[in-house]
């Protein structure tokens, strides 16, 4: 079945081109690269897997309520319109936020994989071409999976949201080839890490807690791949280059803050834009979530040596100054190690399924 039979609109355009500026860059030193990015990259080879085998597809999702999502997280809770709601109604009102949400995963994770390609051309060092060709294959399999779940589990997909999409054309149009390393890896890329990581965190549901661990544990690589590149090379630019990218990331956050809303899924079920946007803004759950979705961004941001004034300020007006001083390295530690006690978890069961299964038939033979 088509991908455009589950969508609640369809895209105006089958393809979506967007015109690419900037050189393909090759490299002939191929005996000299920086250690720890060639770490990273043997890293990267030896942490690949298959999406069809590592995760379990056998597991049951309920697809009006994939993520066991709590009423007080949806914006139309304690309004008007929630109190004229069926039991189906808010059964289906959790099945398009669960596909929103995890369809901008979706669209994001091949802008992620379209960004890959794009380093691999255009970065001007060896080293951190090889990287990105095992990045490009993490994204592929990152959408191949979200695309599973969402055809497979939830039945229903949205089109992309507006605000990604402009950043992505921001970040793919830009000749500099660094700005691929920024819109993705710092921008895209952390706001996602740490909206996989809230859901991880607070998801009863099996399947989506897998899919969402393992994504994280390849998604902690990137971004440090894209703090180690970025904070080489901004090390060597002009205070005004800096500020160039300083404006492009305060823009950038204030686009991907006001993605967040989910105002198409609301609009879906008869909420005038207006009215829907009053809601988002005053849903306490929905202000908590975008303070917590720059955790992993604020503190990449300065790692790297993006930290002017101008931008300090829009993170205060975002409310969300504080979370510069939080170790992103101890973030990457905790969802690499989620991932693994996933896997022993999982290995421990079957294991002791195989157990009893060989005592079942010795049992059944001394009978």
């Amino acid at each position: 079945m088509s991908t455009y039979d589950h969508y609640t609109s369809p895209p105006p355009e089958p393809v979506w081109s967007v015109p690419a500026a900037g050189a393909a860059r090759f490299s002939w030193e191929y005996g000299n690269g920086r250690d720890r990015l060639l770490a990273l990259y043997q890293k990267g080879k030896d942490k690949q897997w298959d999406g069809a085998k590592r995760i379990d597809w056998d597991l049951e999702v309920d697809p009006y309520d994939p993520l066991g999502t709590p009423d007080e997280a949806l914006s139309l809770h304690g309004t008007r319109h929630w109190a004229k709601m069926t039991e189906k109604d808010k059964g289906d009102l959790r099945r398009h936020y669960s596909s929103w949400q995890f369809s901008q995963f979706l669209h994001g994770e091949q802008g992620a994989m379209v960004c890959a390609a794009r380093i691999v051309e255009s970065v001007p060092d060896l080293d951190a071409k090889f990287y990105s060709a095992t990045q490009t294959m993490d994204e592929a399999r990152h959408a191949e999976i979200y695309g599973r779940f969402l055809h497979e589990k939830i039945g229903m997909l949205y089109p992309i949201n507006d605000n990604l999409q402009g950043l992505l054309r921001d970040t793919l149009r830009d000749s500099r080839w660094d700005m691929p390393y920024l819109g993705m890896q710092v921008l895209i890329e952390g706001l996602a890490l740490a909206a996989f990581g809230m859901i991880r965190d607070t998801t009863d549901k099996p399947l989506p807690k897998q899919i969402l661990a393992y994504v994280m544990q390849d998604e902690a690589r990137h971004v440090a791949f894209g703090r180690m590149a970025l904070r080489d090379y901004y090390r060597q630019l002009t205070d005004a280059e800096l500020r160039e990218r300083e404006e492009f990331v305060i823009e950038g956050c204030y686009l991907m803050r006001d993605r967040l809303r989910g105002l198409e899924v609301l609009e879906n079920f008869g909420i005038p834009r207006r009215e829907a946007e009053e809601y988002t803004e005053q849903s306490e759950f929905l202000h908590l979530f975008r303070k917590l979705l720059f955790s992993r961004i604020v503190p990449c941001v300065k790692d790297i040596g993006l930290w002017g004034e101008r931008l300090q300020r829009a993170y205060v007006d975002m409310g969300v100054f504080e979370l510069g001083d939080s170790s992103l390295d101890l973030l990457m530690t905790q969802d690499e190690e989620v991932a693994e006690r996933l896997d022993r978890e999982r290995f421990a069961a079957e294991e002791a399924e195989r157990v009893a299964e060989v005592e079942g038939a010795i049992a059944d033979g001394a009978n």
